[in-house]
């Protein structure tokens, strides 16, 4: 583990929050760590550098030759052309690992040797503040160390699930992926309710964000089911009941599902372009 070389086929934020999360943990050090850039980027590969803190190139076929874990960051309709680009220098020693959305295993692996091994995984934006969700599948030839290996990287900015098959990924896009956003919407509204009824709205920002992020954390760390936090708090007769028998009403229990439902399908739409 000390010596084992991470690369990184495109280096934006995502890529660059893993790789702030290898160093700050201390998982890696900074000269295990590459990465490389497009020609055409905004800022030189100097300033790249001096961001990430590591070496920064503009050529995949010395990244893949040097790494012994070869991170896939690039956008999805990218993926073919660099995979066909490094081919040639993945040899049986080296492990796959695709950040790309939408791009399965088997795509994956038709477009390298035989026998590579891969693990597909969806990242999402909090990672950016050390609070991301991650999930990953394995493919065919992924060893249960390689598994733990990336599981173990991957929690270094924030939480790792193992799904047990690649079509959960696309349930993964939805909840974890595309979660923020439907957060970020969540929190906004409650904070216009109160901005309606005659409140600033920065105050009421602030009160929903904060009431979301110490929630989440009762939530996470709760040893009794969802059910009873609500139930906890919306106790019968009181002001919580009334805005919860509202929320049944207009039954955000299958506005949720069909929200969640409508993005697993396209996602599962994506995955097949």
């Amino acid at each position: 583990m000390k010596n084992k070389k991470f690369g990184f086929i495109g280096s934006g934020k995502m890529a660059g929050a893993i790789i702030k999360g290898l160093i700050k943990t201390g998982f890696s050090k900074p000269e295990n760590i590459m990465a490389t850039q497009a020609v055409d980027e905004a800022i030189s590969v100097e300033e790249k550098s001096k961001i990430l803190g590591i070496k920064v190139i503009l050529d995949n076929k010395e990244l893949a030759g040097w790494a012994d874990v070869i991170f896939i960051a690039t956008k999805p309709n990218q993926v073919s052309g660099v995979l066909e680009e490094i081919t040639p220098f993945v040899t049986p020693e080296k492990l796959i690992v695709s950040i790309a959305a939408g791009v399965t295993t088997g795509k994956l692996a038709a477009n390298l040797p035989q026998n590579t091994r891969i693990i597909r995984v969806m990242p999402n934006t909090p990672a950016l503040i050390g609070e991301g969700m991650s999930a990953m599948f394995g493919g065919n030839m992924a060893t249960n160390q390689d598994m733990e290996l990336i599981k173990q990287l991957l929690s270094t900015i924030g939480k790792c699930i193992i799904v047990d098959e690649e079509a959960q990924m696309d349930i993964v896009t939805a909840i974890s992926g595309s979660g923020p956003a439907f957060f970020y919407k969540v929190i906004n509204d409650i904070a216009r309710g109160g901005e309606k009824l005659g409140m600033d709205y920065e105050k009421a920002l602030l009160l929903s964000i904060q009431t979301a992020i110490g929630s989440a954390k009762m939530a996470l760390n709760r040893e009794i089911s969802m059910e009873q936090l609500i139930a906890n708090v919306a106790t019968k007769g009181g002001c919580t009941a009334v805005g919860v028998d509202c929320m049944d009403k207009y039954d955000t229990q299958k506005l949720f599902a069909d929200v969640i439902g409508q993005t697993t399908q396209k996602a599962c739409e994506l995955g097949k372009n």
